[in-house]
């Protein structure tokens, strides 16, 4: 079983950056597609970012792009996405996923295991 855990959110000013953790439990997460979605209030999920696990290639949304970057430190089993510039419309809770298949998709049914979230505000 494929345990994540996400951490790093918190509130933040327009312009700020953050950092979001995603750690895995139960797996070796250099061994599963990654990828970041999000959730605003009233609003539905959206794919945010992915790196694949067999070459390693990224994806993004449009909205991020520029701004947003995924990576892996395999040696500590962890998924990083570094926001930049962050604006108010970022505002969400944001949730790392994994699917043990090479995909290149930021289709959330794809993806087999989720972690809880964590919520990321940013307000002036």
């Amino acid at each position: 079983e494929v345990h994540l855990v996400e951490s790093g959110g918190g509130l933040v000013q327009p312009g700020s950056s953050l950092r979001l953790s995603c750690a895995a439990s139960g797996a070796t997460l250099a061994l599963y597609t990654i990828a970041w979605f999000r959730q605003a209030p009233g609003k539905k999920r959206e794919g945010v970012a992915s790196i694949n696990n067999k070459d390693g290639e990224t994806h993004y949304a449009d909205s991020v792009k520029d701004r947003f970057t995924i990576s892996r430190d395999n040696a500590e089993n962890t998924v990083y996405l570094q926001m930049n510039s962050l604006k108010p419309e970022d505002t969400a809770v944001y949730y790392c996923a994994a699917v043990s298949t090479s995909i290149y998709i930021l289709w959330e049914h794809e993806y087999d295991y989720w972690g809880q979230g964590t919520q990321v505000t940013v307000s002036s």
